[in-house]
């Protein structure tokens, strides 16, 4: 993000209402977010227990030696003495060293062999150290996150899996797996995504621009995104929009005082393409 943007537009979300924040050390943002906070805190808007900071462990720093110290400097950048929330970004691993996509000569990823399950005794230790309030993972399918749950000696279990949820990709499957394990879905690009071709599969076409959405916000004075929203956070999946636009940090707040009748919920339901927006190439 242009230096400065993301302070003023975490600052902006907290005066808005807004209580969840969704980092991580590759954002490169870090700094802001914990400045923002600070900031917040210092003029008597929040404590630090209002704030559920969530932070990720990064692919080239799976081995269980490089856990702690990688939450440690995320704490440092952060200048906070907690994270509520620490999660493993991907169940894959890149080669460990100071290139966050090592590549080789021929511009291909340097992938590393990890074990998951040693990867995840190292985030239990820091839940343990209380550096992390409660431990997670992203980007896991069922097979994952049973290697996890049915791993011997499991001291804490993912309280969430952070994945691509919103109309176009429901879900279903997994949503259900989740809910029978008391594990929390938290949907990344509720309202779809930018359409950068280099990391965007374009071919679905711009989940705002959808028809139904648009028709059923009309009913309810509402935009197509906060329809989108709305349908998320009633099915029980967390939803973490991205901004930098003041007017729309707000707008994507304003989703508590309407309700989507069983009917357009089906409806929504029934758009699912099964196609990912954000295809994770690597």
């Amino acid at each position: 993000t242009p230096k400065g943007s993301c302070l003023e537009s975490v600052k902006i979300a907290i005066d808005t209402g807004y209580r969840h924040i969704d980092g991580a050390f590759v954002y490169c943002n870090e700094h802001e977010v914990g400045q923002a906070i600070r900031e917040k805190i210092a003029e008597g808007k929040i404590k630090r227990e209002d704030i559920f900071y969530c932070g990720k462990l990064w692919n080239t720093c799976h081995p269980p030696e490089l856990v702690r110290p990688t939450l440690e400097k995320t704490l440092k950048i952060l200048q906070l003495d907690y994270v509520d929330l620490y999660i493993i970004e991907l169940p894959m691993a890149f080669k460990p060293g100071d290139a966050i996509y090592p590549k080789d000569e021929n511009g291909k990823f340097i992938y590393h062999k990890t074990d998951l399950c040693a990867t995840w005794e190292a985030m239990e230790a820091c839940k343990d150290a209380g550096l992390a309030k409660s431990i997670g993972v992203s980007n896991f399918n069922r097979r994952q996150l049973e290697m996890i749950l049915n791993k011997p000696g499991l001291k804490y279990k993912p309280v969430s899996n952070q994945v691509e949820c919103h109309p176009y990709f429901t879900q279903p499957k997994l949503l259900e797996f989740c809910r029978q394990h008391d594990i929390v879905i938290v949907g990344y690009s509720p309202l779809g995504t930018s359409r950068d071709e280099t990391w965007v599969n374009v071919s679905s076409p711009p989940l705002l621009k959808d028809p139904l959405l648009n028709a059923i916000g009309k009913k309810y004075n509402k935009t197509a995104a906060q329809i989108a929203l709305r349908f998320s956070i009633q099915r029980g999946v967390v939803v973490i929009p991205k901004s930098f636009n003041p007017q729309r940090i707000r707008e994507n707040f304003q989703i508590f005082d309407f309700s989507l009748t069983e009917k357009e919920m089906k409806e929504i339901e029934a758009l699912n393409k099964n196609v990912r927006y954000v295809e994770l190439l690597m």
